[in-house]
């Protein structure tokens, strides 16, 4: 079946969660997906109504339409299924009676880690066959992101530069954070055993995501494998004040490690809804989301092939909210102004990337989600940081970003930059939030933690800032404030 064909058959046969971008916008960019028979590909299956009958239905229609059950999530009515075939989306009913409201890939490459318990007649793919996929980078991580070496010999718990900016060491004198305040670092996995990080992360909280969106609580699964980004994160948010090493902004607060980044860098959107249904169902406060799920920098709510997974991610995030958990996301670091969108050429990112028209219904996930705090980068002389993607009415905080200091694997430390820098300083003070106000909602949080920011006007001259020093496109609300946090303070 040729792409034009798979493509036809999802729009004539599937009901679709689309968007439609505002009159005066174009449509964006139609990017094709190879659904072809023999491909193992990956789905999202929305059903009409959330509940364990309707997804036994679901799970019926999939098996009768050549796909296999991956994972079922009856909280929030998301499937998700493998098939080999090219007609799986044509033979998924539709209409009335049928449970199921929209269906569509979750990634333009091959499944490459096969389907878990299934024996395949597909061969997964091969993610070194094409240069593309040889590329040493951080996928889904915040484009940008640089980790180095230097500076680990100067690790010490007292002279943070990026502590100081926000008032944590202030804060710490009044409060560390309480030990009933749990963070999930939704990441490439944590260092557990990393002397700073040991004290504070909950094993028995922590799950691994990336075996095609399945859950596995093993130490394996959530521990870390091939990247320090997950390690380096949760330092900042919750290190232990140990008298060595460095210290988080939140040291007393719990962590788990929600490990939704595979072995190749990338972050699914069947990652990211079993880490968030997970933080939802396993007593988790807050989540730090330092990446942008793959295999778009923005997912187009306008194109067939994109809604229904961003609809699955929607719907988790959603869900986690709605049972008490609150996001912290990384703005990205493409310079990019989030409240203009025009044009973007660097998605798909499991295969050649499309220069793309792209619009309003175009978000990154999860950090352009409702009710998920979206955090821009500052470098040391407090500026916004020249990577850090910007936007009025879409930044809602700032927090330092540029060569921060923090935990490795194997018990070292590293400097890092990047808007995944900045995010777990946010999730270190709404965890200092949560643990001073214990009964506040995720709403409640983030209007604290706007409150309490500093506020912080444009540069003079600078065109792209937009907005009051209250509230403009670089530091959104202001950048964020742990001392008032604890205190009390409102600005």
């Amino acid at each position: 079946m040729t792409l034009a064909a798979s493509a036809a058959l999802l729009a004539s046969t599937v009901a679709l969660a689309q968007a439609a971008p505002a009159a005066d916008e174009p449509t964006s960019t139609y990017v094709p997906i190879d659904l072809s028979d023999g491909r193992l590909m990956s789905y999202a299956v929305n059903l009409k109504v959330a509940n364990p009958g309707q997804t036994r239905l679901a799970e019926r229609a999939v098996e009768q339409a050549g796909g296999v059950v991956v994972q079922s999530w009856p909280q929030i009515g998301v499937v998700i299924a493998h098939s080999t075939s090219a007609d799986f989306l044509a033979e998924l009913p539709t209409g009335a009676g049928s449970p199921i409201e929209s269906a569509g890939p979750t990634r333009t490459a091959e499944v490459s880690e096969g389907t878990p318990g299934a024996s395949q007649d597909a061969t997964p793919g091969d993610r070194g066959a094409a240069p593309y996929k040889r590329q040493a980078q951080l996928r889904g991580f915040a484009v940008g992101d640089v980790t180095s070496a230097e500076g680990a010999t100067e690790a010490r718990e007292g002279n943070l530069w990026n502590l100081d900016m926000i008032h944590a060491y202030e804060a710490h004198e009044v409060s560390e954070g309480s030990d009933g305040v749990l963070v999930g670092v939704l990441d490439s996995g944590i260092d557990a055993a990393h002397p700073d990080l040991a004290p504070t992360v909950d094993a028995n909280s922590s799950v691994g995501c990336t075996a095609a969106g399945q859950p596995d609580t093993s130490p394996e699964a959530w521990g870390v494998s091939n990247s320090g980004h997950g390690t380096h994160v949760a330092g900042t948010i919750a290190a232990a004040r140990d008298g060595s090493g460095v210290v988080g902004v939140a040291p007393n607060v719990r962590m788990a490690s929600v490990k939704v980044v595979n072995d190749d860098g990338y972050i699914y959107p069947e990652y990211a809804v079993c880490g968030f249904v997970w933080a939802a169902d396993h007593g988790m406060d807050v989540t730090n989301n330092s990446y942008y799920v793959d295999p778009f920098e923005f997912w187009c709510g306008d194109q067939p092939l994109q809604a229904p997974a961003m609809e699955a991610v929607r719907r988790a995030v959603d869900y986690a909210t709605e049972r008490g958990v609150v996001h912290a996301a990384a703005a990205g670091n493409s310079r990019y102004d989030l409240a203009n969108k025009t044009t973007n050429a660097s998605s798909p990112n499991d295969g050649p990337a499309v220069q793309r028209q792209i619009n309003s219904t175009c978000k990154d996930m999860p950090t352009e989600l409702d009710g998920v705090v979206t955090v821009s980068a500052l470098g040391q002389d407090g500026n916004k940081a020249s990577f850090s993607n910007f936007g009025a009415g879409v930044v809602d905080v700032s927090a330092p970003g540029a060569r921060i200091l923090s935990t490795w694997p194997g018990g070292g430390y590293a400097t890092a930059s990047g808007t995944s820098m900045a995010s777990p300083h946010v999730a270190g003070v709404l965890a200092l939030l949560k643990s001073t106000h214990p009964e506040a909602t995720p709403a409640q949080l983030i209007a604290l933690l706007e409150a309490q920011a500093d506020d912080t006007a444009c540069p003079a001259g600078v065109a792209l800032c937009v907005g009051t020093a209250e509230d403009n496109g670089f530091y959104g609300e202001g950048i964020v404030n742990a001392l008032d946090a604890v205190s009390g303070i409102r600005d």
